[in-house]
C-alpha cells in the first residue's frame, strides 16, 4: 500500500483549515492536492486529533500484517 507524502498531522492540520472556513478550492491549491483526497481524507480523519490518527494508522497498519500472516 502506498504511503501518503502528507503526516497525519499534515493532514488534520488541511482539514481544520477547511474546518475553519477557508474555501475546499483554497486549501487544496495550496496544498497541491484534489479536492477528492480532502474529501476522503476528511471521511476518514474528520474529527479526530493527530494522536488518534496516528493509532488509527497504527492498527490499519496492523490488521494488513494480520492478515497477510493469515493466508
Amino acid at each position: 500500500m502506498k504511503r501518503s507524502r502528507f503526516s497525519e498531522e499534515q493532514i488534520i492540520a488541511m482539514l481544520k483549515e477547511q474546518e475553519s472556513g477557508m474555501a475546499t478550492v483554497e486549501v487544496c491549491r495550496r496544498h497541491g492536492i484534489s479536492s477528492a483526497t480532502l474529501y476522503k481524507w476528511k471521511a476518514k480523519f474528520g474529527g479526530l486529533e493527530a494522536s488518534e490518527a496516528r493509532r488509527l494508522r497504527a492498527l490499519e497498519d496492523e490488521n494488513a500484517r494480520n492478515r497477510l500472516d493469515a493466508d
